[in-house]
C-alpha cells in the first residue's frame, strides 16, 4: 500500500476514534463554549478537538514515515510548538486567553525554530516572469523571515477560517488533498504522507465538527491545521522544479486568504488593531444573506474545491498557460465576489469582546 494512502486512513481512523474521548474530556473538565447573544451554536459545546487532530497526524506519520528526515522532523516539531500555543489559549479561555500580541509572538517563535532550527525554508522558487527552465530566485538571508511570515500566515489563515461548524476542517481537507495531488505528481513520497495524513486527520474530526457540531477543534486544531499545511507546502510543492510552485498552496486557499486580507484592510482603514475580532467575515456575510450554516459552509467548500482543481490542473500545464489559468480563475471569482458584496470592504462592522475564527462569532 501507498504511504500517502496507508497514512490517510491511519489518521481517519486514529481521529474518528480519539474525538470522541477529546470531546470526553472537554466535558469532564469544562472545556465548553457557552451561548451567547452572538453566538451561532445553540448549546455549550467543546472546544478541544485540536487534541484528537494533531494526535491522529502525528501517530499516523510515526508509523508510516521512519526513519524521518529532517524536514519531516521540522515539521511535526513546529506543528507540536503551534499547537501548544493554541493549546495554551484553549485552557486559558474562561480567562480570555492569550492577547492577540502574544499569541502572535509565539507563532513567530514556533516557526522560527522550524526555519532556523530545522532548514525549513524558501530558499528559492521558480522564475515565473520568464520562461526559461532553470531559472530561479534565490533569496538568500531574506529566506528565514520570508518563511516564517509564510508559516504564520497560514497559521492564521486556517484559524480566521474557523467560524462555522466543519468550515476550517473542510477548508484544511481541501488545502491538504491539493499538497497531495501536487506531490504525487512531483513523486514526492514524503510529502505525500505529510499531506495525506494531515487531511486524513482533519476529515475524521469533520465527522464530529460538521452542522450541527458535536465539538470544536479550538485554536489548538486550528493553528496546528494552519502552521503545518504551510509547512508542508515548503518541504514540497516549494522546493519542486514546478514554475508555479509557490502559487498552489496561495491558490488552493485563496478563498480563506483573500477574506484575511479583507479583514486586515478593514481594521487597518478603520483605525482598529489588527488583532481586534469583527464579524464581517465572508462566513459572517452568507448567514446574513439568509443562507443556513450547512448552505454557508457547502458553498465555501465548493468554490474552495474549484480552486484547488485549478491549482493542480495548473501544476500539470506549461508556464504560460498554468499561469494563465490560474490568473483567470482567481480574478474571476474576486470579481464576482466583489460585485455580490461577499468580498468588500464594507458591509457594516459587528464588534465582538471575543477572540478571531469561533470566538468571534460567539464560539
Amino acid at each position: 500500500m501507498h504511504g500517502g494512502l496507508l497514512g490517510f486512513l491511519l489518521a481517519t481512523v486514529l481521529a474518528l476514534v480519539l474525538t470522541p474521548l477529546a470531546r470526553k474530556l472537554a466535558l469532564r473538565t469544562g472545556c465548553l463554549d457557552p451561548v451567547v447573544s452572538r453566538s451561532v451554536h445553540r448549546e455549550p459545546t467543546p472546544y478541544l478537538g485540536g487534541l484528537a487532530i494533531f494526535a491522529a497526524f502525528v501517530l499516523a506519520v510515526l508509523a508510516v514515515a521512519r526513519p524521518l528526515d529532517r524536514g519531516e522532523l521540522g515539521i511535526l516539531v513546529g506543528g507540536s510548538l503551534a499547537f501548544a500555543v493554541g493549546l495554551v489559549d484553549d485552557l486559558r479561555r474562561r480567562a480570555g486567553g492569550l492577547s492577540a500580541r502574544v499569541k502572535f509572538l509565539l507563532q513567530i517563535a514556533a516557526a522560527a525554530v522550524t526555519v532556523v532550527g530545522f532548514d525549513l525554508r524558501i530558499d528559492w522558487i521558480q522564475n515565473f516572469f520568464t520562461s526559461r527552465p532553470g531559472d530561479y530566485i534565490f533569496f538568500g538571508w531574506l529566506a528565514v523571515p520570508l518563511t516564517v511570515l509564510w508559516l504564520v500566515s497560514f497559521t492564521n489563515v486556517i484559524n480566521l477560517a474557523d467560524g462555522l461548524d466543519g468550515l476550517a476542517a473542510g477548508i484544511s481537507t481541501i488545502g491538504a488533498l491539493t499538497l497531495v495531488a501536487v506531490a504525487l505528481g512531483q513523486g514526492q513520497r514524503e510529502a505525500t504522507l505529510l499531506a495525506a495524513a494531515l487531511a486524513g486527520a482533519a476529515v475524521g474530526f469533520l465527522r464530529y465538527n460538521f452542522n450541527p457540531a458535536r465539538i470544536f477543534m479550538g485554536d489548538a486544531g486550528a493553528m496546528f491545521l494552519g502552521f503545518t499545511l504551510g509547512a508542508v507546502a515548503v518541504y514540497g510543492v516549494l522546493k519542486s522544479a514546478l514554475a508555479v510552485g509557490v502559487l498552489v498552496p496561495i491558490v488552493a486557499l485563496g478563498l480563506p486568504i483573500a477574506d484575511t486580507a479583507l479583514a486586515i484592510l478593514r481594521r487597518v482603514l478603520g483605525h482598529r488593531p489588527v488583532g481586534e475580532p469583527d464579524r464581517d467575515h465572508l462566513h459572517h456575510r452568507l448567514l446574513r444573506l439568509g443562507l443556513s450554516q450547512r448552505a454557508a459552509v457547502l458553498l465555501l467548500w465548493t468554490v474552495s474545491g474549484a480552486l484547488a482543481l485549478t491549482a493542480v490542473t495548473a501544476s500539470e500545464l506549461a508556464q504560460d498557460r498554468a499561469l494563465a489559468v490560474m490568473a483567470a480563475v482567481s480574478l474571476g471569482l474576486l470579481y464576482g465576489g466583489a460585485r455580490t458584496g461577499l468580498l468588500t470592504l464594507g458591509g457594516g462592522t459587528h464588534r465582538s469582546a471575543g477572540g478571531e475564527g469561533r470566538r468571534e462569532a460567539g464560539r
